[in-house]
């Protein structure tokens, strides 16, 4: 799946040892451009890609969105750490007994997301989509919006399928925290959903950025998934879903 940030990648590469021992790996899905997840493709790839035998190249299949290809190219990304392999709106192979699909998601995180399924052991890879630690990481100038990642968490409950009284079955893991099932996804999309219906009202009845901020629209949830610092604050999630649904409804904020 994703490869992590730059600085994680020994670590990372270290993990795969442990569980592939000395099998290279094949397969390799981004499910964004964020360096959080792309930023160990070329250490990894080669650390731990096949290497050509009898005359044959060999190379480990790095799968993305199209648009992590192109904007990785136009941010002058090295060529090993770009995809070898993208797609529009699905991907589909089989590899080690296991069926796996890419969804693409339009405009959530960004506009490069997708959502890895990997059919028989019945685990959903989300990304950035997803989150029990944060509010939605939601990049604007990449593409990102909140209707987006509202329409990825439906995506996820809609592949998710849960076990005894709503609890287990389908195993979700989350761009940050705990492993998750459907259960907890529905929580998190139903947040996210209250949160932006409450600023499309706002946006709807021409309040500006600092009078949204001002009516404090995400409070109730502030305790579990806010921040006052760090790289994803509050504040800076509510501007984000501010500055989407002001350019869905026209307006300039």
């Amino acid at each position: 799946m994703d490869t992590g940030a730059t600085a994680a990648s020994d670590r990372l590469i270290a993990t795969v040892r442990q569980v592939a021992g000395s099998q290279p790996v094949r397969y390799v899905f981004n499910t964004s451009i964020s360096p959080e997840h792309s930023g160990g493709n070329e250490a990894l790839i080669k650390a731990l890609g096949p290497q050509g035998g009898r005359g044959r190249a060999a190379t480990t299949l790095l799968a993305a969105h199209e648009n992590v290809l192109l904007r990785m190219a136009k941010a002058k990304v090295p060529v090993a750490a770009q995809p070898t392999d993208t797609f529009l709106d699905q991907k589909e192979l089989y590899f080690n007994d296991e069926g796996i699909v890419a969804y693409h998601v339009d405009n959530a995180h960004t506009d490069s997301d997708s959502v890895v399924f990997l059919r028989r052991s019945d685990v959903i890879a989300t990304g950035e989509i997803f989150s029990t630690t944060t509010y939605p990481v939601i990049d604007v100038a990449n593409g990102g919006s909140i209707d987006g990642v509202v329409n990825g968490l439906n995506l996820i409950l809609d592949l998710a399928i849960p076990a005894t009284y709503e609890q287990g079955g389908t195993m979700i893991v989350p761009g940050h925290g705990r492993l998750c099932d459907e259960a907890d996804v529905a929580e998190y999309r139903n947040m996210v959903t209250i949160i932006r219906d409450r600023i499309q009202d706002m946006v709807k009845r021409g309040m500006t950025l600092d009078q949204v901020k001002a009516a404090r629209p995400t409070l109730d949830y502030d305790r579990r998934y806010g921040a006052g610092d760090g790289s994803w604050t509050t504040e800076k999630f509510i501007e984000a879903a501010f500055k989407s649904l002001s350019a869905k409804n026209g307006k300039l904020g």
